[in-house]
This record gives C-alpha cells, structure tokens and sequence, in this order.
C-alpha cells in the first residue's frame, strides 16, 4: 500500500456524516485469556494504550448521507484486528442492534484472521459472525463491506465474502491467506483488491475520496423495498412500426446500429450502481447487474449487451435477482442474447447448472420482474431471464426455440430456405404477442398490442 493505513476512527470519520459508538457487555477473561498465553494480557495493554481502543472493533449507529446504518470498524493496530472472544462480543451485539432496530450493516473491514492467543476459542468466533451475518440477512436487511488493507483469514471469509455488496480500497491485500502463511511461489497479485474483482469475488475498487458518496447510494438503493413492478423501458427504436416477416425481425435485431443494454439502463435510471462476479472466480462483461433509481424508487437490473451469455453471467444474474428478492425490490431484465456460450470453456464452467439455477430464481422469485426484449432472443440462453408472465418486446427484437439458419441446418433445409424457416418459427414481436409469450410490443412512448 502507498497511502498510510487508516486508524478505526479516520476510515469512521472518512464515511459518516454522524456516529455513536455503543456499548458492548465486557467479558470477564481467564489471566493472559482462555490458553493462558504468556503475555497476552500485556499485549492487549500495549495495543490499547498505543491506539486507544479496547478491543479490534469500533461499533455503533451511524449516519451515511441520508441513510442510517450500523457501522463497524477494525482497528488494525489492535493485535493486527485479530477476532478474538472479546471481538466476537462486540460484532454479535453489532448485528443484534441492527436487527432489533431495522438497519443495514456496513463492515469497513481491516483484520489478520483470528487471535491465535485464544487458541481454538477465538477460531469458533468465525461461527458466531457467520451466524449473526445469515440472521441479519434473513431478517431482510442488507450487509455491505469495505475491504481495507489487510483483510485476510477468517475476517475475509465471514464479514467480507459473506456480505451481500462488497468494495475495497484500491491496493488492498485481500485473500483468506495471509502474507506469513501463503506458498512461497504465490503471486502475490492474486491477493489485491483488484485482483478479487477481476474474478468475480468482489464488486468493485473504490478509492478512499469516493467512499463515503459510494456507501450513500449504497444505502439508499438498497434500503428502498416497493411490490410495484418496474415498468419496462420504452423502446429506443428508430423505426415506429413492427417487422412484415420473420426475417426482417432477426435482421432489426442483429443490426448494429440498435440500441443495447448500456443505452436503455442510461435512458430509464437517473443514478445507478453495479455488482460485478459470481462469487465463484468468474465474471461476464456481457451481463451487467445492479441496482438504480427509476423515477425515484430502487429498481434492481440484470441486462444482457448482445453476447453469448457465460456461465458467470447466468450466476452473476441469479445473485442479483436472490438479493432483490430479499430485500423486498423490483427487478427489471433487458434481454439480448445470440444464446448461451456453449464452447467448451463454458461447458467445464457449468453452463447448464448456471442458467438452470437462473431459471429456479426468476420463477420462484416473490418480487415482482419485468423484462425487456430489446434484441435477440436466442433459445433458453435468453428465456432464463425473462419473466414468465411479464415479459415485453421492442419492435428491434425477436424470440426464438433456436437460430434459423441453425433450424435450418437441422432440417437439411438449403440455406435459401433460412428465411422462410425464420417465418415458420413466428419469431417477430407481434407473433410473440399472438403466442402468449410476451405481454405486448413497446414503442417510443408506451407499451401497446399490435394491432
């Protein structure tokens, strides 16, 4: 790292527009604690006389902007923010505040892992955060971190991975592996905050000044549940009137010049901010997810930018769609796909689990999901995200079964035949309408029946 490490008070004072700390039950230890390690006791007593806190972690209510939230901070300085049982108290009565008070918890996260003083003791404090972490977002209300520089071991594995947004500062050491315990042949930049974006593990890098705006969208975006559906997007077509044959509809849609997923999220949210990865070492540039205000209420989106769509970005859509749903907000998806990649990376990637599981999420989601068919409809790849009984289409799109030079193709049709095989499949806009597959057609202005 290149800028000097913040203490639990600066990176506090950096975000919050207001902040108490509040209290935690003190905890009555064995001398140099449950291992009896020679020592410790002094150890605790130097770090607090040298940072002036009593435990790793700072917690209390905090204001953000405009939003409340539960704000816990580390204290590097501390024995290295280490988790020990004293921690695990100060983190369990952070979540329950939260909780009993309605409120979204905001980890800004700097840690080695847990105390190896406490011995197993403090290891089984992981177990306590997790389980404070999984009821607080059963209880609907959401978790976001910031990862500092360190965040490794368990500090990593629980409050930062298991939170449902999560950013770090630019050249953060991030991994659950420390500096001291990694393979001596490790890369070294495969532990950076920009590393674990690049895989899909965190959300994006945010530098210390943007911070404390970013942690306010955050909030505001997040803490802002409505059942109304999003309305779908109005069409940003040049061309008011629908395609003559099913030819001419695969052709609107292919066209370079249409309008793609970038355009419409610009055209329907004011503000708006990403999520970025599935969590699982991958990301898909061709599927962007997020959550954005429309008219002045949040509106979750999953959009796809006219790719075959990976595998990442099934799972990278179905993580947004389950954390929506949890938190009580609309989704809008805006449909363009030629269809899922189906090369042989994607297969080993888990292609099928990936858009089986993205199928599972829209249909059984309880908010309410609307989509958008703003260009090409290729097969399931493109049906795992739309909604099944919310669906609308732009006259610059189609919907079909499979491509028709591949249907074609399969029926050992001759390729002058393709366009009339398009025609066969019904695939414009106002065939989908007939068909029952989508509601209507939108145009520049409304949504509407063709006539």
């Amino acid at each position: 790292m290149t800028e000097r490490r913040l203490s639990a008070r600066e990176v506090v004072a950096l975000v919050a527009d207001d902040f108490t700390e509040l209290p935690s039950a003190p905890r009555e230890s064995e001398p140099d604690g449950p291992l009896a390690w020679q020592g410790y006791d002094a150890s605790r007593a130097r770090a607090a006389e040298r940072t002036g806190e009593e435990e790793s972690v700072v917690w209390g209510r905090a204001g953000v902007g405009t939003s409340a939230a539960v704000l816990i901070a580390f204290e590097f300085g501390f024995l290295g923010g280490s988790l020990g049982e004293r921690t695990g108290d100060r983190l369990e009565a952070a979540y329950t505040y939260a909780r009993e008070h309605r409120l979204p918890v905001v980890s800004l996260v700097a840690t080695g892992g847990s105390r190896m003083q406490e011995g197993m003791r403090a290891l089984t404090q992981l177990q306590r955060v997790a389980r404070q972490s999984a009821l607080t977002r059963e209880a609907g209300l959401p978790q976001i971190a910031v990862l500092r520089d360190p965040t490794t071991g368990g500090g990593w594995a629980t409050l930062g991975a298991g939170a449902d947004i999560v950013l770090a500062l630019p050249g953060a050491q991030i991994g659950f592996a420390g500096s001291r315990v990694r393979p001596p042949d490790a890369d070294p930049a495969a532990y950076t905050a920009e590393s674990q974006v690049a895989v899909g593990a965190a959300d994006g890098v945010v530098h210390p000044g943007h911070l404390r705006e970013t942690l306010a969208l955050w909030l505001t975006l997040l803490t802002a549940p409505s059942t109304t559906p999003a309305p779908p997007p109005r069409a940003l077509s040049s061309s008011t009137t629908l395609p003559t044959t099913g030819w001419e509809a695969v052709a609107r849609a292919r066209s370079p010049q249409r309008a793609r997923a970038d355009a419409y999220l610009d055209a329907y949210f004011t503000r708006r901010a990403a999520v970025s990865g599935d969590r699982v070492g991958g990301t898909d540039p061709g599927m962007l997810c997020g959550f954005g205000e429309h008219e002045g209420r949040t509106v979750a989106y999953a959009a796809q930018r006219g790719t075959a769509t990976r595998p990442a970005g099934y799972r990278t859509a179905a993580r947004l769609i389950r954390l929506a749903d949890r938190l009580g907000i609309p989704v809008l998806t805006l449909v363009d796909t030629p269809g899922a990649a189906n090369d042989a990376t994607a297969e080993r990637q888990g292609a099928g689990a990936a858009i089986a599981d993205l199928f599972a999420t829209i249909t059984t989601a309880r908010t309410p999901i609307t989509t958008l068919l703003i260009g090409e409809g290729g097969s399931g790849g493109a049906l795992a995200l739309a909604a099944p009984d919310n669906t609308w289409a732009t006259p610059d799109s189609y919907f079909s079964v499979i491509a028709p030079e591949l249907a074609a193709a399969i029926l050992k049709r001759p390729e002058g035949q393709v366009r009339t095989t398009a025609d066969e499949l019904r695939v414009r806009p106002q065939d989908l309408v007939e068909l029952g597959v989508v509601r209507g057609v939108v145009r520049g202005a409304a949504a509407t029946h063709p006539s």
